[in-house]
Order: structure tokens, then sequence, then C-alpha cells
């Protein structure tokens, strides 16, 4: 039998829940509006942008944390988010300044 094996397994079954926790949540743009405006989600998941509206929206995160830049985003599109570090985020819009949404990540449970 192999000797590594068990460590191995052992690790897997440590990391398991950290990798297994990570989520995914649906954020949607409509009327120049991010609905909900306000989200809080963990470390390690991600935020996925539908653009539901009529119009082309640009997204943007400018933080000491994070940076990130969607370019156009066409209706009936979604970009993806994936926010590493826990922090305050503003995300908005460049085309639409007055969108605004914040994003509160924290820290991942049981790290």
């Amino acid at each position: 039998m192999n000797r590594g094996l068990p460590v191995l397994l052992a690790l897997c079954v440590m990391l398991a829940p950290c990798l297994a926790a990570a989520r995914t949540v649906t954020v949607s743009q409509n009327f120049r509006a991010f609905h909900p405006d306000h989200v809080t989600i963990q470390a390690g998941d991600t935020l996925v942008i539908l653009n539901a509206d009529v119009f082309v929206h640009q997204i943007y995160i400018d933080s000491p944390l994070m940076s990130f830049e969607s370019g156009e985003q066409p209706p009936n599109t979604a970009i993806s988010i994936r926010f590493t570090r826990p922090g305050t985020f503003q995300v908005q819009c460049h085309i639409h300044p007055m969108m605004l949404m914040t994003v509160v990540v924290q820290p991942r449970s049981g790290s």
C-alpha cells in the first residue's frame, strides 16, 4: 500500500469543506440599478452580475484590496467576479455613475 495515500486522504477531508463551501451569488442589473444593491458573501465566493437591462453597462471595482474592470457588458450577458479577500467593496458602472452596489466579503467560515 502507498504510505502517502493516508496523508493525501486526510488532506482532502480537511480541505473539502473549505473548497465545497464556495458559492455563486447572482445579482441583476435592471432599470439602471443593481438588484439587490447590497450583498454579503464569503471570501472565495463568486458574484455573477446579469445584465437584464436594455442598456450596456461597464462594471468596475477600484479598491486597495481588489481591482476589476468588465469592459462593456451588453444586455443579456453576465460577468463573474471572484472575491478572494475579505473587505467591503463598492461596485459601480462607468456608464451609469448612479449605479452602486456594496459587496461585503467576510472571511470564510472555518478558515
